[in-house]
This record gives C-alpha cells, sequence and structure tokens, in this order.
C-alpha cells in the first residue's frame, strides 16, 4: 500500500475553508465538515470557529451512535475560549443527545440529556451578549419538547436519575 502524507492549508486559507466546512454540514456530510476542520487546526489548533464547527459537526452524527461521540463533541467544545460560546454548544450537545435518545425510544436517556441541556442554556443565557438570544430559544425549544412529547412526559412521570446514560 502506498504511503500518502497530508497537506497542510495555508494558514490565509483557514476561514475559506472554514466556511466550506459550515457547508458541507449545511449538506449534511459532517464527516466532510470535521476532515475540513481537522486541516484547519492542524495548522492552528485554537481557531475558534473550526473548533465550533467541529464539535457540531460531530453532534450531527449522533444518530449513528452518541457512545463516544458525545464525548468527543464535549471535549472540543470544552476547548472555545468565550465562556458563553463553551457553555451554549455544550447545551446544543446535550440536547442533541436527548433528541437522538427520542429517535430511538429512549425517554430516560432523552430526559436526563434534555434536564442537562437545560441547565447548560440557563447559565449561557445569564452570560449571553446584548441581542443575542440563541440561549432563550433553545432553552424554550426544550422545554416545548419536554411538555409536548408523550414519551418524554411518560418518562418524567417514573423514577429516573439525572446521571446520563446510553439507553434506558
Amino acid at each position: 500500500m502506498h504511503e500518502h502524507t497530508l497537506k497542510k492549508l495555508p494558514a490565509h486559507e483557514l476561514d475559506t475553508a472554514v466556511q466550506k466546512a459550515m457547508l458541507y454540514r449545511e449538506l449534511n456530510q459532517p464527516e466532510e465538515a470535521e476532515s475540513i476542520c481537522e486541516d484547519v487546526l492542524a495548522v492552528d489548533a485554537k481557531h475558534q470557529n473550526a473548533l465550533r464547527v467541529l464539535g457540531l459537526a460531530i453532534t450531527d452524527r449522533f444518530d449513528e451512535t452518541a457512545v463516544g461521540l458525545f464525548d468527543e463533541a464535549m471535549k472540543v467544545f470544552a476547548k472555545l475560549e468565550n465562556e458563553y460560546d463553551r457553555v451554549y454548544h455544550e447545551g446544543v450537545a446535550w440536547e442533541r443527545l436527548g433528541k437522538s435518545h427520542l429517535r430511538r425510544g429512549e425517554g430516560h436517556g432523552a430526559l436526563t440529556a434534555l434536564e442537562h441541556a437545560l441547565d447548560y442554556f440557563e447559565s449561557a443565557g445569564k452570560m449571553a451578549p446584548s441581542g443575542n438570544p440563541d440561549a432563550v430559544l433553545r432553552f424554550n425549544r426544550c422545554v416545548r419538547l419536554l411538555r409536548g412529547h408523550r414519551l418524554l412526559r411518560d418518562a418524567y412521570e417514573s423514577p429516573h436519575s439525572r446521571e446520563p446514560h446510553l439507553g434506558d
């Protein structure tokens, strides 16, 4: 087998590359977005937008399997330097984990993850920059989901733990 070497992106092309990664996320091709972000991070390990897009691309794959991916996304988001960005995106990871549990019919896992998402969005809302309603909007979406989904209501009415776990 022939050994191939990865090519290094020029520093002046990093932002353009991240824009392409965002496009691949919109096209529902998270693996391509992840690969581009890894190329950017190989040049600038602290590139905030690449970290943000990488973490979100990882959460896009939660339906494949949340095992390992959730922890991977949280490790990426932990590298965000802005506290609001970090807390908000960690909340997004919890919310997406909850929705992934729901799609698998795992009410207790979904409930636990969504409760954690609410905590993160509550915290992010307190530190959000003026004019940025994102944390409030995500918080409200989680509340509506908790109120409106029968599986979540059933899980809430039965004994449950706030400790996250996969499966029900």
